[in-house]
């Protein structure tokens, strides 16, 4: 099993330690680092200001949000950090949530499984620069429909490091990670659940099974692994390190109706507890929301309580379909979690 940390996304500045946790990522023989973004820092420059200091770990995005670039705009993005790593570039992309989409970048949402299959066609046809790109979908134009008339197709100035870059996509619901398996080359979950696994390992076959599908479950990467990892003879007390963000992403990250972390947990069988939570958010009671975050749910998508508990434990997140661990844990810890992973 291969292993990842992720640097995710910013909030008051950049995070004390980011540096470090790139060197050490690159001197512990980690595979990869992520970083994240949503509607604040973005993913990319911290991706290059801190992988500047490697020279071997592969370097991605979990995740790309795909309505703040036009696809050949990634594409370049991706394709000019692939000449600066020497190939060591990961695109991960994501649909985000309508509140995002809309809200923030004053984009459509609707139909975001056909706008991702367009837009991964577009970034796949730029980076390979085989020909002139053009391209009518129902959601992309090259050129496009409608304009001055001037427009046309046009092909990459900058000849690619490597013409194919593997293309991660984030996905929660099933039908999102069956087109993952259809068309990209890694899938980016969160809050996996080894509980759960029974139910992605069915997602996923049932995108490996399509015509033209990219992968098999052999060659295929999937990079998850626990919401956090935290060490503490006190069970309660580590749950309690989590809680907020939990809360958080089910009760605030969407809203009523339309929020995909929320449905996760529903499907994970907390339907109730997560209606609570919400409930709690939505009414601008925080604290009450992160109560109501039972500690059974903290443990079905994170490793906490003791050292004994959590080495115990890791086994389960091995015998599933990720393929990649995603260590999420204290930087002075990273050694010892890889170590157990190991």
């Amino acid at each position: 099993m291969r292993l990842a940390v992720t640097a995710g996304y910013w909030g008051a500045g950049p995070p004390a330690g980011a540096a470090e946790q790139f060197d050490a990522a690159e001197r512990l023989g980690i595979d990869q680092v992520w970083t994240a973004e949503a509607y604040g820092s973005d993913a990319w420059t911290p991706l290059a200001w801190y992988g500047s200091r490697t020279s071997r770990v592969q370097l991605g995005t979990a995740v790309s949000q795909l309505s703040a670039r036009p696809p050949a705009t990634l594409a370049m993005t991706a394709m000019t950090m692939d000449h600066l790593t020497k190939g060591r570039v990961m695109l991960g992309i994501g649909t985000s949530n309508p509140q995002v989409v809309e809200g923030w970048y004053g984009q459509p949402y609707p139909r975001p499984l056909e706008r991702t299959r367009e837009y991964v066609d577009i970034l796949r046809k730029v980076i390979a620069r085989a020909e002139p790109v053009s391209y009518d979908g129902k959601h992309y134009q090259l050129p496009l429909a409608g304009g001055t008339g001037l427009g046309k197709p046009l092909r990459s100035i900058l000849h690619p490091f490597r013409t194919v870059i593997p293309v991660y996509l984030g996905a929660e619901g099933p039908k999102n990670v069956a087109l993952a398996a259809e068309i990209a080359d890694g899938w980016l979950p969160m809050f996996f659940s080894p509980a759960m696994n029974d139910f992605y390992a069915t997602a996923l076959a049932e995108g490996f099974g399509r015509p033209g599908a990219r992968h098999s479950a052999a060659t295929f990467d999937v990079v998850g692994g626990p919401l956090g990892i935290v060490p503490d003879d006190d069970v309660e007390r580590a749950a309690d390190r989590l809680r907020p963000a939990l809360a958080l992403y089910i009760g605030g990250m969407g809203a009523r109706g339309v929020n995909f972390h929320y449905e996760v947990f529903a499907r994970m069988g907390y339907e109730g507890q997560a209606r609570a939570i919400q409930d709690h958010y939505l009414a601008g009671d925080k604290k009450a929301a992160i109560a109501a975050v039972p500690t059974a749910l903290v443990e079905d998508v994170a490793l906490i309580g003791p050292w004994a508990k959590i080495a115990d434990e890791i086994q389960r997140w091995q015998e599933t379909v990720l393929t990649t661990f995603l260590a999420s844990c204290d930087l002075r810890l990273l050694e010892k979690v890889a170590g157990l992973v190991r």
